[in-house]
């Protein structure tokens, strides 16, 4: 199951992430993965989680943060959730690439069973309606 968070900067979309991952780390029975751009979600996510920066891996567009959540559920069969912040900014703002991001990771999650959670800067109004459907 896929959920996008969306509007512009300011609106508490990255609070309300926080609070998901916390409240996941506290009620799942697997472990909770939490992707940002940078690392200012370092003194609020709470440790039990396993929180990944993309710059470190060298992550920086679409296809790459695709290919690197499909490698987290091909490596561990126990997360239960993923979070990620920033992730429009993470695909370098492509819409159309993002629009493709966004129905690639609804499938795998799908099929392997992981709840995934995408925060993305986008004002409601500009959003396009495959991620309209994600809302």
């Amino acid at each position: 199951m896929l959920k996008l968070i969306i509007g512009v900067k300011g609106t508490g979309k990255t609070k309300t992430l926080i609070n998901m991952v916390n409240t996941a780390v506290e009620s799942s029975t697997g472990d909770v993965v939490c992707i940002e751009k940078g690392v200012k979600l370092r003194y609020d996510v709470k440790y039990q989680a396993r929180l990944i920066n993309t710059e470190e891996f060298f992550i920086d567009d679409a296809q790459s943060l695709y290919g690197f959540i499909a490698g987290i559920f091909a490596s561990n069969h126990d997360v239960t959730d993923l979070f990620i912040d920033s992730a429009y900014k993470i695909c370098k703002n492509n819409e159309a690439d993002f629009d493709v991001f966004v129905e690639e990771v609804n499938k795998l999650a799908d099929k392997v069973g992981v709840n995934v959670v995408i925060t993305s800067s986008i004002p409601t109004e500009e959003a396009t309606e495959t991620v309209k459907k994600y809302l």
